[in-house]
């Protein structure tokens, strides 16, 4: 920490603290949820990922309950944005909410661990430290794969590349790269509002988060869109349509029950 309290962070993603790993992508998420709660949910934009509440535990205690009792390596941790980008990108209807988040994490570390690692835990440690039954982290291992086609991988570059933009689209200003020249605390709030606003673009649940370098394609996070096919628009399924009417019904309830609660 330097004398501005700002934290220089290693050029190069192996050799940062997988807890400051853990604080770039909470705090990208946290501002990725903050704009896609506000999108009014459909029917068929229901999937496996969706909860009927949102989980009582922020992200960033998530992911260190997850790197506490599974050490998850720190690759892994920056693999779930790229899963973010493909996912977005092949499911244009999928938004990463409040309602999603907690179970697409889960899902991404434990199938890219058993995909990527040497060693890794069984689906049943996953789970209970996932908070959610093994036979539902089974079904969305299956539904995650197919949903990235089975595209597990990328290079150390997009890696490097994803740590680099997080460290300087970091909202709170609290970590710079080692070696770089540290902006001025006028440049660092600029930096921060803007990265908060959504972007103007076609798919409707992709904020700039000012990660993206100016080269890229336009995306969640960072990946080149064009190098994926997005799947067709359908309208919902029958089970989206029940799904979505039990939900509904859920968050009435809740809603009725915390007005009981204001009542003299």
């Amino acid at each position: 920490m330097d004398s501005s309290g700002r934290v220089a962070l290693p050029p190069a993603f192996e050799n940062a603290e997988i807890d400051s790993l853990a604080l770039l992508i909470a705090d990208m998420l946290d501002r990725l949820i903050a704009h896609n709660d506000r999108i009014p949910l459909l029917p068929e934009s229901l999937t496996r990922f969706h909860s009927r509440t949102a989980p009582g535990i922020s992200i960033l205690d998530y992911l260190r309950r997850i790197i506490k009792f599974t050490k998850v390596e720190k690759s892994c941790l920056l693999l779930t944005l790229h899963y973010v980008d493909q996912m977005c990108s092949r499911m244009p209807l999928f938004t990463l909410s409040s309602l999603t988040c907690h179970r697409f994490i889960i899902a991404s570390i434990t199938v890219c661990s058993k995909g990527l690692c040497d060693t890794f835990c069984t689906n049943s440690l996953y789970a209970r430290v996932g908070g959610i039954p093994v036979a539902e982290l089974n079904v969305l291992e299956r539904e995650f794969l197919h949903a990235i086609d089975w595209r597990l991988t990328c290079t150390r570059e997009v890696l490097q590349e994803y740590y680099v933009n997080l460290v300087r689209t970091d909202s709170t200003g609290t970590f710079y790269i080692e070696g770089e020249n540290i902006s001025s605390d006028s440049d660092i709030e600029s930096t921060s509002s803007r990265s908060a606003s959504p972007m103007d673009v076609q798919v409707r649940h992709r904020p700039s988060l000012g990660i993206l370098p100016s080269t890229r394609e336009p995306s969640t996070i960072l990946i080149d869109t064009a190098t994926l096919v997005p799947q067709a628009s359908q309208g919902p399924t029958v089970e989206q349509n029940m799904a979505f009417a039990a939900l509904q019904h859920s968050l009435g309830r809740s809603r009725g029950e915390a007005d009981q609660t204001l009542l003299p």
